[in-house]
């Protein structure tokens, strides 16, 4: 069996805020010991709410924050040892593709000049190779090659984020960072740009690690999916076990958000929800599991200790005490 293409094992992210002095103080850890696999050509979707820490783990893979323990192995190289940044070749291999289309594409820049940037700073290509390359990029993307010299600000938003793909398949990468790639589109769009990144995908056996808060939308795409909260990972497995047989009550709660089409079958999910999982501020305490002061299944053990990984029997582990095969409790209730 081949080595996957990324290994994140313990992963711990952590922002200071710096005294009068300098010195770090009141440190927050957003990442904490996070462990997850992505295999050559396939889909990790993260999921989670904001502030989960998903995007904290894109940036340390991504070099714009440095870890503050575990490793990152990317292609056979710890990128967690690289203090002075990436090196060229790494740089190359892992591309990004961002929230906002109508931030991350200079609006001084024609299309043509946008996609063969990366081509100018990390190949020797002449003026006339690097024309052809645009050509092609767009293509892939399914824009027209008269787009190649016009600017930004006239093409909407769904076109944006195809320009910023073409960009990032620029060099050929191994590895796509997608960071919440469709959030600030509409919904049509949405499955658009979806779509597309699927069909890329499968043409080019690229790897994309997902990061989006919409649980139906990561599972149209990936392979295996990821839970995080509070900078934990909760759940892992199988796109469809997970999307379909979610077993930590955190998972359970994202999927019941996921609108449904029939108005009857919405209200009576919400009237089930009700009394359910709680709003109440979430526990930042360093002991115990997490979610333990939202969940409607909450032991006494719960609050004392992190659960570990348990296996769930359809593939995957879940960070829970409800699925331990020798219970030494019941659940009480929250009220």
């Amino acid at each position: 069996m081949s080595a996957p293409l990324l290994q994140i094992d313990d992963l711990s992210v952590t922002y200071w805020d710096r005294s009068l002095l300098g010195l770090r103080a009141n440190g927050f850890e957003a990442v904490k010991r996070a462990t997850l696999t992505v295999d050559a050509g396939q889909t990790l979707g993260l999921v989670g709410e904001s502030g989960s820490g998903k995007s904290s783990i894109a940036n340390a893979l991504l070099g714009l924050v440095p870890p503050s323990g575990g490793t990152i192995n990317f292609d056979g190289q710890d990128l967690a040892t690289l203090r002075k940044g990436f090196p060229p070749e790494i740089r190359q291999k892992i591309q990004a593709v961002f929230q906002d289309p109508y931030s991350s594409l200079n609006p001084s820049m024609t299309v043509e000049e946008i996609v063969t940037e990366p081509l100018k700073v990390h190949t020797r290509m002449t003026r006339v190779e690097r024309h052809e390359k645009a050509v092609e990029l767009l293509k892939l993307v399914k824009l027209p090659e008269t787009h190649l010299h016009r600017y930004p600000n006239e093409f909407s938003g769904g076109q944006r984020q195809r320009i910023a793909i073409a960009t990032a398949l620029a060099l050929q990468p191994s590895l796509i960072v997608l960071d919440e790639p469709v959030s600030a589109l509409d919904v049509s769009t949405q499955n658009q740009i979806i779509n597309l990144l699927y069909e890329r995908r499968d043409a080019l056996g690229i790897s994309y690690l997902l990061i989006a808060h919409d649980l139906a939308l990561v599972h149209h795409i990936s392979d295996r999916i990821a839970v995080m909260y509070l900078g934990h990972i909760v759940e892992e497995g199988p796109a469809d076990r997970v999307y379909h047989q979610p077993a930590h009550p955190y998972t359970q709660a994202l999927l019941e958000a996921v609108p449904l089409l029939d108005p009857a079958r919405q209200r009576a999910r919400r009237a089930e929800r009700r009394g359910r999982v709680t709003t109440d501020m979430p526990r930042l305490s360093e002991k115990g599991c997490p979610f333990s002061g939202r969940c409607p299944h909450v032991m006494d053990r719960c609050t004392a200790r992190m659960p570990p990984a348990f296996t769930v029997p359809d593939g995957g582990t879940a960070r829970c005490f409800l699925l331990d095969d020798e219970p030494n409790e019941q659940g009480r209730s929250k009220d």
